[in-house]
C-alpha cells in the first residue's frame, strides 16, 4: 500500500514537486493542471501541491511533470518522484524510466524512484516529454505495477528577445497627411511561451522618430504625429521601434528595428515664374515652326503634380506665335507660327499662363495653381537683298540696232530702306561675248556690239543689283 496526503491505495503514484522563478507566483499561483494519459479512460483533475491525488476506480490519474528550462545549476535539477505501494523500502522494488529523453536527458533512481534532468533544456526546441514508469520485482525483473505514460513539461523562463522578422523596414506616406494616418505596421515575435506569464507579450514604443511619428504600443501601427510634414522641406525619416516583452515592464527583454518612411509627393505647391518679364531677340528670317525661346515657371512638387499647361492668354502675338509645354523639361516652348517682316512690326507682346495640370482640391486653398508672364518678343533686322520689280523681264530689239541703241530698264527696290541707292551689273557669265552694257545707277540696258539674228536670235542674261551698303 501506498500513502499520499490521507488517500490510500494500491498502485504507482507521482509526487511532483514543481519549481518557480521568483517573479512567477505572483502571476499563476501554484495550481498545477494535469492531462490525461493513456489509457484513454483516465481523466483530468486539479490538484494544488500538498493536495491528496484522488482515483475513480481502478483508473490510475498521473499528474503532469514540469522542468524548468535554461537550468544552469551544477547539480542534475529535480523534477519529481515515483513510488509504489509495492515498495516497503526493503530493496525488492526497482523503478524503471523509459521513452523520450531516458537515460539520455531523465534519470531515474531505481531504489528512491527520483527523477533528475541531466541536462539543459530549451523549452523553444521541445516543450513536452513523453514517458513511461514502471515499478518492477528486483529479483525476477517482472512489473508489479502496469507501465504507466506520463508528461514532463518544459516550464519557460523569460529567455527569448523579441524579434523582428521582417526588418528593417521600408514605408511611405504622403506628405501633409493629418496626425494619425497609418504608415506601417511593425511585427516582431517571440519565442517564449504565449500562454504562460508575459515572456512573451511584447509592447512597442519609438525610440527615435519623435515628435513626427508614434507606435501603437500594442499593435505595432506606425503613425504620423505631426500636422503639415511637408516633402520640400524633409522627405525622409529614420525610425527605430522597439519591442520589449513583459508587457515592457523592468527586466524584460527587448529587441529594435529600424523604419525608413519617406514621404510621397502631393501638389501642395503651385507653379511660379521666377521673374514677371521676359525679354527675347528674334530674327526675323527666322523660318516658320522654329522655336523662339523657352520660359519656365518653377514647381518645388515633383513628377505628375509638377507637370504644368502653357498657353497664350493675351498680347498682340496671338496669331504669330504659340507655347506648348516640354513633358521632359516642364519649359514652355515658343514656336513662330508666321514669317515676320521687321519693316512690317517689329515687336510683339505675349501674356503667357503656366497652370498646374494635376490639382488636388485638398490644397486649393495654398493656390491659385497657375501664374502669367509678360513676354516681349523684338524682331531684329536682317538685311535683305534688292528685290526687282519684275523678277523676269522681255525686251525685244531688231539685229540692225546700232551700238549703244537703248534696250529697256530694270528697276530694284531695297526692302530695308526705300531710298537706298542701288548699283546694277550684267553678270557676265550669262554674256560671255559682251553684247550688252547696263547703267549701273539707272539700270538702262543698251547694246554693246551690233547684233546678228542668224548667229543668235535670243539672249538670256542675268542683271544683279547690288545695295549701296555692299559697294566694294
Amino acid at each position: 500500500m501506498m500513502h499520499v496526503g490521507s488517500a490510500v491505495w494500491t498502485g504507482l503514484t507521482v509526487m511532483t514537486m514543481l519549481l518557480l522563478a521568483q517573479w512567477d507566483v505572483g502571476c499563476w499561483g501554484l495550481t498545477l493542471n494535469s492531462i490525461p494519459l493513456r489509457p484513454a479512460s483516465l481523466r483530468p483533475f486539479r490538484a494544488s501541491v500538498g493536495a491528496s491525488l484522488q482515483r475513480h476506480k481502478r483508473n490510475w490519474v498521473w499528474n503532469q511533470f514540469f522542468v524548468l528550462e535554461e537550468y544552469t545549476g551544477d547539480d542534475p535539477l529535480y523534477v519529481g518522484k515515483l513510488h509504489s505501494d509495492v515498495d516497503k523500502g526493503e530493496g525488492n522494488v526497482k523503478y524503471v524510466l523509459n521513452g523520450e529523453g531516458a537515460t539520455s536527458i531523465f534519470t531515474i533512481d531505481e531504489n528512491t524512484g527520483d527523477i533528475h534532468a541531466t541536462k539543459r533544456l530549451d523549452r523553444e526546441e521541445q516543450a513536452y516529454y513523453t514517458l513511461r514508469a514502471q515499478a518492477r520485482d528486483r529479483a525476477t525483473n517482472l512489473p508489479v505495477e502496469p507501465e504507466s505514460e506520463f508528461v514532463i513539461k518544459v516550464q519557460d523562463i523569460n529567455d527569448n528577445e523579441p524579434k523582428f522578422l521582417d526588418g528593417p523596414y521600408n514605408a511611405q506616406v504622403p506628405e501633409m497627411s493629418p496626425v494619425g494616418t497609418s504608415v506601417v505596421e511593425v511585427k516582431a515575435t517571440d519565442a517564449d511561451d504565449p500562454t504562460y506569464g508575459n515572456s512573451a507579450r511584447v509592447v512597442y514604443s519609438i525610440l527615435e522618430g519623435q515628435p513626427y511619428f508614434s507606435v501603437e504600443p500594442k499593435t505595432g501601427i506606425v503613425r504620423t504625429a505631426l500636422p503639415n510634414m511637408d516633402r520640400e522641406a524633409r522627405d525622409q525619416y529614420l525610425l527605430v521601434i522597439q519591442a520589449k516583452d513583459m508587457v515592457g515592464q523592468m527586466g524584460g527583454l527587448s529587441g529594435t528595428t529600424s523604419v525608413t518612411v519617406t514621404l510621397t509627393d502631393v501638389n501642395d505647391n503651385p507653379p511660379r515664374f521666377s521673374r514677371k518679364s521676359y525679354q527675347f531677340a528674334v530674327p526675323e528670317s527666322l523660318p516658320v515652326a522654329s522655336v523662339v525661346a523657352k520660359i519656365k515657371a518653377l514647381d518645388s512638387d515633383i513628377g505628375p503634380n509638377a507637370e504644368m499647361d502653357y498657353r497664350i492668354i493675351e498680347g498682340d502675338g496671338l496669331g504669330m506665335f504659340r507655347v506648348a509645354s516640354d513633358k521632359d523639361t516642364q519649359e514652355g516652348v515658343i514656336t513662330l507660327q508666321k514669317n515676320l517682316d521687321f519693316e512690317t512690326k517689329s515687336s510683339y507682346t505675349l501674356k503667357i499662363e503656366a497652370s498646374n495640370r494635376n490639382i488636388d482640391p485638398r490644397f486649393l486653398s495654398q493656390g491659385p495653381f497657375s501664374d502669367t508672364a509678360m513676354v516681349r518678343l523684338t524682331v531684329e533686322n536682317v538685311d535683305e537683298p534688292p528685290i526687282f520689280s519684275s523678277p523676269l523681264s522681255k525686251m525685244v530689239v531688231s539685229e540692225a540696232a546700232k551700238v549703244g541703241t537703248i534696250i529697256g530698264t530694270v528697276s530694284a527696290l531695297d526692302p530695308d530702306s526705300t531710298n537706298s541707292p542701288i548699283r546694277y551689273s550684267i553678270d557676265r557669265n550669262t554674256d560671255l561675248e559682251r553684247f550688252f552694257n547696263i547703267e549701273a545707277t539707272t539700270g538702262v540696258i543698251s547694246t554693246a556690239k551690233p547684233l546678228d539674228r542668224e548667229a543668235n536670235a535670243v539672249h538670256n542674261i542675268t542683271i544683279l543689283a547690288i545695295k549701296s551698303c555692299c559697294w566694294g
